[in-house]
């Protein structure tokens, strides 16, 4: 029965090569276009002589074709066929799903930053650009009468691999201070580095309408995207003040309450 569908040359990965003129020989060129072809193997070829369909009695090496006899000049090629491997040569977006994926198939040395895009994977599975993640604790308790900024002790540090990344920080911890009257209000900088400029600051105004001179202390958070364009070790620190207040505190002296999350957001 005469195959049905559409022709073995419309499939995506399969390469049409010019026709042989054979001369009684039984070693020639291959070409596509007037240009030498080299197969990817003898079993990727598929070749047509005076319509009888070859396959596997021949070798190549580079882009010559030896048949394992020779070739009567009166024989004519009606087609030479190369397949590539599979029948898709382009991974169409979203085809890779967790099911197509094997367990522990994809190991860190196969993976390239920037070479498999969100588009080629299904929604579920688009890889995010987080390069590296640096975590810490600190056992922070600091009571400062300081008006002005001062440095608290609370730090972390982290080291890009990328003068085009990101920084992504998150600072964790508990502060107040000891209030004057009903009010209560201290205020917190991020810098990079000991720098004197504040990457970003945080306020706190904490209200209690009993006596004066009463310890406030309220859980807060300071996140901050910082583009320090370098790839060197980058130190960031907590400093701190009072604007209203007596003094101004940070942490409570335990392990767990002041933490740092640093993420290196890749390019």
């Amino acid at each position: 029965m005469a195959y049905i569908g559409r022709g073995t040359d419309s499939i995506s990965n399969v390469e049409v090569l010019d026709n042989l003129t054979f001369d009684g020989s039984a070693s020639y060129t291959l070409q596509k276009l007037s240009t030498n072809f080299v197969p990817s193997s003898a079993n990727n070829l598929l070749i047509s002589i005076s319509g009888v369909v070859q396959q596997g009695n021949f070798s190549v090496s580079g882009s010559t074709i030896t048949f394992d006899t020779t070739v009567s000049a009166s024989d004519t090629c009606d087609w030479i066929l190369h397949y590539g491997t599979g029948l898709i040569t382009t991974v169409a977006d979203g085809a890779i799903t967790e099911a197509k994926l094997g367990s522990n198939a994809v190991t860190s040395a196969k993976i390239n930053n920037g070479a498999i895009t969100s588009a080629k994977l299904d929604s579920g599975l688009a890889l995010g650009k987080i390069g590296q993640v640096v975590s810490s604790q600190q056992a922070i308790n600091v009571n400062s009468t300081s008006s002005s900024y001062v440095d608290t002790g609370a730090s972390a540090t982290i080291t890009p691999t990328s003068t085009s990344s990101k920084i992504y920080i998150v600072f964790n911890s508990v502060g107040g201070g000891l209030r004057t009257g009903s009010e209560n209000d201290t205020q917190f900088g991020l810098t990079r580095d000991s720098g004197s400029s504040y990457l970003t600051e945080k306020r706190l105004e904490n209200y209690d309408y009993g006596g004066s001179g009463t310890i406030l202390r309220a859980p807060f958070s300071i996140q901050y995207l910082d583009s320090p364009s370098t790839t060197s070790a980058i130190t960031y620190k907590i400093y701190g003040k009072y604007n209203n207040a007596t003094s101004f505190l940070l942490g409570a002296g335990t392990g767990t309450d002041t933490d740092w999350t640093l993420m290196e957001v890749l390019a």
